[in-house]
């Protein structure tokens, strides 16, 4: 049996007071909400309470209710099916979606997208080239010409990132 595809939604980080909560490190907070679903260690568990800010959430699962549950548990990775997760505007993908996009100028096939990378500046696409190397393309309108996550397609402009 396969398993659902899933999104990464960060890793256990280290408790928070007594009641079984936890730092999430590494966190996507738009997956980290009360009722929604999260597999950790193959179990699937119930988030019963958010709380910190975006950049360090705070979570309790059911079923953990005290600080040794939740040492017990640091380190492993929370991941939210794809199915479950939240819609996203027309412009926006999840990087999950975009990894293994082949992506090209125009005819010219540049490489394939490895990664999306969150940078303090903006996230960008990690592209490994076709040729050997990485090409590191901004998530801006000017460097990204298209995105088509059904076909596994990304349209840059190389001639606006300098690589032409």
């Amino acid at each position: 049996m396969t398993e659902a595809p899933s999104l990464e939604a960060g890793r256990v980080g280290r408790p928070h007071g007594l009641d079984g909560s936890f730092y999430v490190t590494g966190a996507r907070s738009r997956l980290l909400t009360v009722g929604a679903n999260v597999t950790l260690g193959g179990a699937v568990y119930e988030i019963v309470r958010r709380a910190g800010v975006p950049e360090r959430p705070i979570v309790r699962l059911a079923g953990i209710h005290d600080r040794a549950a939740a040492e017990a548990l640091r380190g492993l990775v929370l991941h939210v099916a794809l199915s479950e997760a939240p819609a996203l505007e027309d412009d926006e993908w999840w990087g999950r979606e975009l990894e293994g996009c082949v992506v090209f100028d125009g005819a010219r096939e540049v490489g394939t997208v490895s990664a999306l990378l969150e940078l303090p500046s903006c996230e960008v696409l990690e592209v490994t080239r076709r040729e050997g190397g990485e090409l590191l393309v901004p998530m801006v309108k000017d460097a990204l010409r298209s995105v088509d996550v059904a076909a596994k397609r990304v349209e840059i402009d190389l001639d606006f990132l300098g690589e032409a």
